[in-house]
């Protein structure tokens, strides 16, 4: 029983059905909620409190982690972060692929996939550091932790990207990514496939592995291929771990192209031969399409290749690359080459194989929406609704209490978030209440930034930044480092 005259809590929820993001099974009950932490939990019916919200036994989760984004930019352009917050993400993990808004200094024109985050004028963060500064001086909704891009690094260096780095430029590299790492920054990410990386060498991307272990940060990875070589693209990766005990995580994994369909359970076999000691994981998307910039090696005919953007040809946004090379009577291949620069969704994924993936135990579950993309992919506005719905209610390839895990206590791990992912008394108010059975993606690939369903309310921080379909902007979103802020 606690005291009529007791402080009164900010918040209290009360009768929620409570996941604790840790994986186990849900309890009914109340939650109190006071400055950016949790309070208390249990029978809280007396507690006296400034609000109080009837849950009505709907589902309380800690706040989603969003491990694969591309939204560095996009916190500071759009704080209210309409498409994360509106699924129920409090948490964006920053710097993906091998490309990062900080430390960039960009002097022309941000080269390929960098054009991804946004406007050459957009890039201005010369160090880690000030990027940081930036946030904690206009905060989002949303909390950011950040990794560095290794092309970012290349862009920064070299005066050629389509080489291997020589050894001075690797030692600035090496400078760069410590002081990004001492001034708040959780990893290095890779972008191995795209071509302004491409052809670093596996030696180049060993050479960060000493400053990842001294700052005990993670490495991150999007394959040198997804396609026919996986395998041996993830041995590439997880030499990182061999070498040098570090974290190492692939960045959406899947089977890439009609050769690979159904390669799922060989790729999930892999994992298991780093050994149980292995901290290895990976993040993966729930859609059977993947997005980025228009890439020539990617042309076929095997699958639909739709265009979301093109910076020559305007126009043919929003047709496929078929109905395009119909129409100027060209091949697929010259088609996408006057294009050039473009954007691309491509729908060269098995279902079976997604589902696979996102089943495995060690999958995160991140967006790699592109929020600058004029159509974008439907990831960006409803990935994690449609884990909790189509996979989990509708298909059951895993229980409600297993999907939450994935998208909060899992990544909180492995992204070494303290305080976060989990609802327990001490730690942070980041949560998201939502109904299991209306929960439900709207965005498709023709209406791709529709809201979801069944999210009711949404609390960054303890401070409420969603109620009832609305953004609310709080922006009490903070920036993460892998020791707390």
């Amino acid at each position: 029983m606690h005291s009529k005259d007791s402080q009164p809590v900010d918040t209290l929820i009360l009768g929620a059905k409570v996941f604790d993001g840790q994986g186990n099974e849900a309890s009914v009950t109340d939650v109190a909620i006071s400055d950016d932490r949790i309070m208390a939990i249990g029978k809280l019916n007396e507690l006296p409190a400034k609000q109080v919200i009837d849950a009505k036994g709907l589902c309380l989760a800690p706040g989603f982690i969003d491990v694969h984004t591309h939204d560095d930019l996009e916190v500071l352009r759009n704080p209210n972060m309409a498409a994360k917050i509106s699924q129920g993400v409090t948490t964006v993990i920053t710097g993906n692929c091998g490309i990062s808004a900080a430390p960039a200094v960009v002097s022309e024109a941000a080269p390929d996939p960098m054009n991804l985050l946004g406007a050459l004028s957009e890039f201005k963060f010369a160090t880690m550091a000030e990027y940081i500064h930036a946030l904690q001086a206009r905060p989002a909704n949303v909390n950011v932790a950040a990794l560095v891009g290794h092309t970012t690094l290349r862009n920064n260096v070299m005066d050629d990207l389509l080489r291997g780095a020589n050894d001075a430029e690797i030692k600035h590299m090496c400078k760069e990514l410590d002081a990004a790492l001492a001034a708040g920054a959780i990893g290095l990410s890779t972008g191995l496939a795209y071509k302004n990386a491409n052809q670093a060498p596996s030696d180049e991307v060993q050479a960060f592995g000493p400053v990842l272990k001294a700052h005990d940060a993670i490495y991150t990875t999007h394959l040198r291929t997804e396609f026919d070589a996986v395998i041996e693209a993830m041995d590439e990766a997880f030499a990182m771990e061999q070498a040098f005990d570090i974290k190492v995580i692939i960045s959406h994994l899947k089977c890439a192209g009609k050769n690979n369909w159904g390669r799922a359970p060989e790729l999930i076999n892999r994992f298991s031969r780093q050994g149980s000691h292995s901290r290895c994981s990976c993040d993966a998307y729930p859609y059977a399409a993947s997005s980025s910039t228009l890439d020539l090696k990617q042309v076929t005919s095997d699958f639909e290749i739709f265009i979301t953007w093109s910076d020559p040809h305007p126009e043919m946004a929003e047709r496929s690359l078929q109905d395009i090379a119909d129409t100027w009577q060209l091949s697929l291949l010259e088609s996408a080459k006057k294009l050039q620069p473009a954007g691309a969704v491509y729908h060269g994924l098995d279902e079976q194989d997604v589902a696979m993936i996102l089943a495995f135990e060690k999958t995160m579950i991140g967006s790699d929406g592109l929020p600058c993309d004029p159509h974008p992919h439907p990831r960006l506005w409803g990935s994690f609704p449609r884990v909790l719905g189509k996979y989990a209610r509708d298909e059951g390839i895993f229980s409600l209490t297993t999907a939450i895990h994935k998208m909060t206590g899992l990544s909180a791990r492995n992204y070494g978030l303290t305080d976060r992912g989990e609802i327990s008394v001490g730690k942070f108010a980041d949560l998201v209440l939502f109904d299991s059975d209306a929960i439900c993606d709207n965005a498709t690939f023709i209406d791709s930034e529709l809201p979801a369903s069944g999210i009711h309310r949404v609390w960054t921080n303890g401070q409420p930044t969603f109620i009832d379909d609305q953004v609310v902007p709080a922006y009490s979103g903070k920036f993460l480092t892998s020791t707390g802020e």
